[in-house]
């Protein structure tokens, strides 16, 4: 009897150890694709351009381009981004923005905090931050297809209420701020825009004037006027910060316009830097 309890507790370990080997087996990786699709299998093969996986109970090997993916979960619990793409999500496109969101809410949407305005590195006018907000949303809904973008007056209203003004912005984390506005991504700028250098032109006016009677001359007399122009060009600049809700900075650029102008306009630097920062579309 003794021995037959034996021989049971042994048969027991084993089928033990073989259900635990076959379970860890085929414990599935997590593939996640660029366009959404989640696939679970077993990573066979990952080179640099391509991942190889069979699914479970299956032989066949399948092949995936790198340029495909995202990131893959490991059944380890390890997180290998393969593609800092962000996933496209058009259908989120047409999902109605809350005023409070979950982070699960986060995925694809963007918001642009009022730009900070500097003139001759002073402080200048909320109008100028305002307005270039409003210029760099208006580009971004034309460029970035997938994405869900807070317009400015929802994002100033959020932040208001959140406690989030001008001379608080620095207590809060990108992190905090992502959570109040409820997004993936924020886009932070500054437009500096300092006196350069100054024209002046001066023009010299002669005007001669004749004096006629009976069809004959009886006097000329000349005098002149002098015209002055003075023009003040302005050296101007654009930095602009991307942020993720976990705090992660994605992208710092700073761009100064090519020539000095008259008006100081910030339209050129703003829009090259828009159009090589990673939520660009075509």
């Amino acid at each position: 009897m003794k021995k037959l309890f034996t021989l049971i507790f042994a048969i027991s370990l084993v089928s033990s150890s073989l259900f635990a080997q076959s379970s860890a087996k085929f414990n599935p990786d997590v593939i996640l694709k660029t366009n959404g699709e989640e696939i679970k299998a077993k990573i066979t093969k990952i080179t640099d351009t391509d991942v190889s996986f069979v699914y479970p109970g299956e032989t066949a090997e399948y092949i995936l381009k790198k340029s495909d993916l995202l990131k893959i979960v490991h059944s380890s619990g390890r997180v290998e981004m393969i593609s800092q793409a962000p996933l496209p999500a058009q259908e989120r496109q047409k999902e109605q923005v809350t005023m409070a969101a979950s982070p699960a809410d986060h995925h694809n949407k963007i918001a642009i905090l009022p730009f900070t305005y500097l003139m001759d590195n002073q402080q200048g006018a909320d109008a100028i931050g305002y307005k270039a907000q409003e210029d760099t949303f208006s580009f971004l809904t034309q460029h970035t297809a997938g994405y869900t973008i807070l317009d400015p007056r929802t994002t100033n209203a959020l932040l208001a209420k959140g406690g989030v003004t001008k001379d608080k912005m620095m207590n809060f984390t990108m992190k905090e701020i992502c959570d109040i506005l409820g997004v993936e991504y924020i886009v932070d700028g500054s437009v500096t825009q300092n006196k350069g250098y100054q024209t002046s032109s001066t023009t010299d006016v002669a005007n001669t004037k004749v004096k006629r009677d009976d069809d004959k001359v009886k006097g000329i007399s000349t005098y002149g006027s002098t015209n002055s122009n003075s023009v003040q060009r302005y050296d101007v600049s654009v930095s602009l910060h991307i942020y993720m809700d976990n705090n992660a900075s994605i992208y710092n650029q700073s761009h100064k316009a090519f020539l000095s102008n008259t008006d100081g306009g910030y339209n050129s630097p703003l829009e090259y830097l828009l159009k090589r920062c990673p939520l660009y579309r075509k």
